[in-house]
């Protein structure tokens, strides 16, 4: 059936959500839904939802709390909560969010026309949350990207079979599943036909890709995607520590379109939290990872994800996450404090941390990350790296006074992941050009096109 209106989706989470939410425009684009950015003009309103964190979770209910007025004057309004915490809560959703029309879970989405199609017939508050034996395969419509048209999200897996204890993923994103090899390589020559020139692959732990369906590896998916013609670069996330073979890491020195930055979560650097968060590896085995890529990729950059006030976690633990930090010299870091997961096995464990006894330790854990991700951002300086324009500047951070303002600013990324600005009128987003470093900054560096 074809209708005619207006769609507004709203992207909480992750970077896989913002691919699921393109896939939802989608679907709701061929039913005659023109996306729009004015939730005022909206005829159905789409919040696809992340329950990694308590916050991300109070985030959604409230946005949707907030169409329960608009629905008494646009009585037509179709409100749907997508993702995983629809999948986590189901019929409960509508007890918090009484006006709300659809919960449609993380395996749904091929089922989502059809349950429009009932909605617009009389059928009142639809839940679909059952599993799928397929993964939902759509080509990609380039009518429903984001802004950004250069950087593309691909999922190329879903779900997890590893089970972390503080995770919720296993249980709202389903056991772990890889795409056909053919549908990725496919979707991302269109992608490049369409002028996108880098892909991040996505996955709970790309490394496994394709080992339970006897499929290619994930190192010779790679070696596909670097032979298609108009990507310039790929990037991937996430690594699960325990599945860095030694063939990954040679891809990643030896493929020319591989970029030379990896995102490799440890959580902690205590063993004894890692094996109370089941991890799969010690400290020891992630150094000794490390090491190894480094030898083979010296220029690599490393982030990492990094949870603080895990129940049971000592100072001494805490003290081994730190001193990890000054082992490693992590280029940057995400860090969070641990919060309960109802679905999650930690959040029945004993010896609950306080919480300001959290901040404390997280803040102390970002106050030192703070002087590795300068010191690696000062070792740029005089430089000349390739960057991957991707628009104009936002507002400048304080500490660029030495920047004329009248000059149209630019920003990009290195293969590094490093965001770099500077000075330019004639470059085209897209291009990849050269820039000689000049300053670093806490957070991003500053250069000039070479020979400009």
């Amino acid at each position: 059936m074809k209708y005619s209106g207006y769609a507004y989706i709203k992207t909480i989470g992750c970077q896989m959500n913002v691919y699921d939410s393109e896939k939802l425009a989608a679907i709701l684009n061929s039913y005659g839904y023109e996306k729009t950015i004015d939730m005022d003009k909206a005829d159905i309103v789409v919040c696809n939802t992340c329950s990694i964190r308590h916050k991300a979770e109070e985030k959604a209910f409230s946005f949707l709390g907030r169409f329960a007025k608009i629905k008494k004057k646009k009585p037509h309004l179709i409100t749907v909560m997508a993702g995983c915490v629809a999948q986590q809560e189901g019929e409960k959703a509508f007890a918090r969010v009484p006006h709300l029309d659809i919960v449609l879970g993380t395996q749904a989405f091929s089922r989502f026309g059809p349950i429009i199609d009932a909605i617009k017939s009389g059928k009142k508050k639809i839940v679909d949350i059952k599993n799928s034996a397929m993964i939902y395969e759509a080509l990609p419509d380039t009518s429903c990207f984001e802004e950004n048209k250069i950087s593309k999200f691909v999922t190329i897996m879903q779900g997890c079979d590893n089970f972390c204890t503080y995770c919720v993923v296993p249980h709202v994103r389903g056991r772990e599943r890889s795409r056909l090899p053919a549908a990725i390589i496919e979707e991302i020559t269109l992608l490049a036909a369409a002028g996108v020139k880098e892909v991040t692959l996505l996955g709970q732990n790309v490394n496994s890709y394709g080992q339970k369906e006897a499929q290619i590896s994930f190192p010779k998916l790679l070696a596909a995607v670097n032979d298609i013609a108009g990507i310039h670069r790929i990037r991937f996330a996430t690594s699960h520590p325990k599945d860095l073979s030694s063939d990954l890491i040679y891809a990643i020195r030896d493929l020319d379109k591989v970029c030379s930055h990896l995102h490799l979560p440890v959580q902690s650097g205590s063993n004894k939290i890692l094996k109370k968060m089941n991890r799969g590896y010690t400290r020891e085995k992630y150094i000794d990872r490390i090491l190894k890529l480094r030898k083979e990729c010296p220029d690599i950059a490393l982030s990492t994800d990094i949870i603080v006030g895990f129940p049971s976690e000592t100072w001494e633990d805490f003290k081994d996450t730190m001193n990890l930090l000054r082992e490693i010299e992590f280029d940057s870091i995400f860090a969070f404090a641990y919060s309960d997961r109802s679905s999650a096995p930690a959040a029945r464990f004993s010896d609950q941390i306080d919480e300001d006894e959290k901040k404390e330790r997280l803040n102390n854990l970002l106050e030192l990350q703070e002087y590795y991700t300068g010191k690696k951002n000062k070792q740029q300086i005089g430089k000349i790296l390739d960057v991957l324009v991707e628009g104009k500047s936002g507002k400048l951070r304080d500490g660029f006074d030495h920047v004329q303002k009248s000059m149209e600013q630019m920003v990009g990324r290195t293969q590094s992941n490093k965001i770099v600005h500077f000075p330019s009128k004639d470059v085209i987003i897209g291009d990849i050009i050269k820039i000689r470093i000049e300053n670093a900054y806490p957070h991003s560096l500053w250069g000039h096109p070479q020979g400009a």
